[in-house]
């Protein structure tokens, strides 16, 4: 017999290399851009900690990285591993954990245990989603239990004001303020006791962050746009589609009008809107589809779109699968280029998750396929998410249930 080859360590030297010369790099850049004062984390020493954070930018992980000393193990979506070569060179020089978005990952979770045993630092962000209305977004309380795995100090570590200088919707920077800092420690003697509701509670508590408030100016000229990202449930005409342009966002049904402001408030311009901020829009949204029947929609689709689809190839590419194609959502499935010799049905109860990736991509875990929505600037892929998520609680019978995917 053979011996079996030995596990290679996943912690490699030039990690910490390019750590640091990512390091020189980035801080001043970070600084100029999102005007971030990031406060250094005296107590690491030469401790590994898992590191948990609450999600508003798609650089929080360098803010992190520039807080703490030597290189950080960060948890990234199959998105990052799906680019080909790019995704190998990312891996070589950072060596990120991947997991699954929206699923349960075992491997995931096994690969956390070896960085940890390994003395590496490693980071996740509960949420798993950037939060598109400035209010902390649903954690699963799975990281408690996880936590308690790796017997890791936990360092909460929490971004204030990254909504305000650049929401999950928009492709800009706002000129404002932010701060990045490690708010709390946790050592393993203080929480190997407690309960993983009582650890869960303390990790939830102390990264909620809630930017709803008019607390800071944020300037930049096109402020508003790529709001329809995030928003499809007008409070005057039901499901809509709307259009940004500038510091305005315009519903393409009943022509109501708001302007987002610097301090972050929403006002109408031709009429009273009901909600002062966006988290307050976005949580009535989402009373709004946890109060419909999407069974009505069986037979005639709630929204059209157009978009590219692709066929992700885990931990390896993404293949184009249908260009410019038509999508049609129902309440129980997603039909690709409805009528036609090619048309694709995607029924709710074949697919096992539905997410959004970056500012508006979608992907649908369907049977043993991962299938991309890419559609342009002003694509809503939340509404995906959205639906498949009330249609399945509908159908377990938990009609009550507010999670809707993030």
């Amino acid at each position: 017999m053979t011996e079996n080859k030995k596990q290679k360590k996943w912690i490699r030297f030039r990690h910490r290399v390019v750590r640091n010369i990512a390091y020189v790099i980035l801080y001043p850049y970070s600084r100029i851009k999102y005007r971030i004062h990031i406060e250094k984390f005296q107590e690491q020493k030469n401790t590994p900690y898992l590191i948990l954070l609450n999600h508003q930018t798609p650089f929080d992980q360098f803010f992190v990285g520039m807080s703490f000393k030597g290189p950080i193990y960060y948890l990234a979506t199959e998105d990052i591993f799906s680019m080909g070569w790019l995704s190998s060179l990312i891996r070589y020089l950072v060596a990120p954990i991947p997991i699954k978005k929206q699923t349960s990952d075992v491997k995931a979770v096994k690969q956390c245990i070896r960085v940890a045993r390994e003395g590496g630092t490693i980071c996740i962000a509960p949420e798993g989603n950037r939060t598109y209305s400035g209010r902390t977004e649903y954690m699963n309380d799975s990281i408690a239990s996880l936590a308690k795995m790796l017997k890791l100090p936990i360092a909460l570590y929490r971004i204030e004001g990254g909504y305000g200088a650049e929401p999950r919707w928009s492709d800009v920077v706002r000129k404002g303020k932010m701060r990045g800092y490690v708010s709390q420690v946790i050592e393993p003697d203080e929480y190997k006791n407690m309960s993983n509701e009582e650890l869960f509670g303390i990790i939830e508590k102390g990264l909620y962050v809630d930017e709803a408030v008019a607390d800071c100016e944020f300037h930049h000229k096109k402020r508003a746009e790529y709001l329809e990202r995030a928003m499809y449930v007008c409070p005057f005409c039901g499901i809509s589609r709307f259009e940004s342009e500038n510091e305005f966002c315009e519903c393409k049904n009943c022509g109501a009008k708001i302007e987002y402001t610097p301090t972050k408030e929403i006002k109408g311009v031709n009429c009273e809107f009901p909600f002062r901020f966006v988290a307050d829009w976005y949580d009535y949204q989402k009373d709004f589809i946890n109060k419909l029947d999407v069974n009505e929609y069986i037979s005639a689709p709630i929204y059209h779109d157009e978009a590219d689809v692709f066929e992700v190839i885990i931990n390896k590419k993404k293949v184009p699968f249908k260009s410019g194609t038509q999508i049609s959502l129902y309440g129980d499935k997603i039909v690709f280029d409805e009528g036609m010799s090619d048309e694709t049905k995607l029924r709710f109860d074949e697919i096992s998750a539905v997410s959004v990736l970056g500012r508006n991509k979608a992907n649908i875990y369907f049977l043993d396929k991962v299938y991309q929505l890419k559609g342009d600037k002003r694509f809503n892929a939340l509404k995906y998410v959205h639906i498949y998520y009330r249609h399945k609680n509908i159908t377990k019978g938990n009609e009550c249930e507010q999670f809707l995917g993030l």
